[in-house]
């Protein structure tokens, strides 16, 4: 075989090795092309199915709609919670506790203290502790240590604040109607001369306004302290080592209390004449701040407080 022969076949050899190789690399190529459009086809599939279930509604289990509605129902109940907390109130009635201690020391001998804050004074001095402002730093002190107590949050928001005032005047001002209703009642019972006007707290011989809105801030808050603050929950104590039941201990407690509260009004050099309209109305007044104080905290029952008598001895 020559030389240019042997050239020959081994470029033949050649050929015929790239030939399978090329075909086989079309192959692959056509292969490659059909997977990749059926990936496509199913990938298309799947998005179909995916938006017809996002489209559908979703239905949740009892448990899951409930957890579902939590968010709502902490947002609508976040006032209702705040304003009950302890520093809340002491921030809402730092106003009306400010009013009254400054009050009373810029009117002078011409002031009437209230009848509650001098029994308080009387037993702190009893017990060795006549400072002046002992009394007010101890109310804060309580209302601190209480807020410290439940371990909440420290924070204040004026946005409640603004809302405890707001609800403080509606439900003083739906006291003064069921004042008029009480006496409207009494007055066709009884005797249609018969004068039961609206009564505050004493303080209402006052000779000019600003005397009076002293005088009633400290209602607000002293009355509050030692019958609310201090005395109910001291009743409800006892009563619940008497009788088993919780409810029927809270129940007792605000009756207690709340003729106790009404009885002192008519105690002392300041007491005023005894009336069965007034003693009656004050009972339930009484009451009324003791659920306040229970359900809404110790600041919208001050605030209701004083903004009763300063609606009904004032204006």
């Amino acid at each position: 075989m020559s030389e240019s022969s042997l050239i020959r076949s081994l470029r033949g050899i050649r050929l015929n090795l790239r030939a399978p190789a090329t075909q086989q690399s079309d192959d692959n190529t056509d292969l490659d092309h059909d997977e990749l459009a059926a990936r496509l086809a199913q990938a298309d599939v799947d998005a179909d199915e995916a938006s017809a279930a996002v489209d559908q509604p979703v239905e949740l289990s009892d448990s899951e709609a409930a957890l579902a509605e939590i968010p709502q129902q902490a947002v609508s109940d976040d006032y209702w919670q705040q304003a009950r907390r302890p520093l809340t109130s002491l921030a809402f009635v730092l106003p009306l506790l400010a009013i009254y201690e400054f009050g009373v020391l810029s009117l002078g001998p011409e002031a009437m203290r209230n009848g509650a804050d001098v029994w308080l004074r009387q037993i702190l001095d009893a017990i060795g502790f006549g400072q002046y402002f002992l009394l007010p730093i101890l109310t804060v002190g309580i209302l601190l240590g209480w807020h410290h107590v439940t371990g909440q949050s420290w924070r204040v928001s004026p946005v409640v604040l603004y809302g405890m005032l707001a609800e403080c005047v509606v439900l003083a001002c739906g006291m003064i109607v069921l004042a008029q209703i009480q006496g409207a009642v009494l007055q066709a019972i009884q005797s249609p001369s018969a004068n039961f006007s609206l009564t505050a707290s004493i303080g209402e011989e006052q000779p000019d306004r600003w005397s009076r809105v002293v005088s009633f801030s400290g209602a607000g808050i002293y009355e509050e302290v030692m019958f609310r603050l201090a005395l109910l929950p001291i009743t409800f104590g006892v009563l619940r080592s008497i009788v088993a039941s919780k409810r029927l201990g809270k129940i007792g407690a605000m009756v207690l209390t709340s003729l106790v509260f009404s009885a002192a009004h008519y105690v002392g050099p300041m007491g005023q004449t005894f009336e069965i309209y007034s003693f009656g109305f004050r009972f339930l007044a009484g009451m009324i701040f003791s659920l306040l104080f229970v359900y809404r905290g110790f600041g919208i029952a001050a605030g209701t407080h004083a903004a009763y008598d300063i609606f009904v001895g004032v204006f």
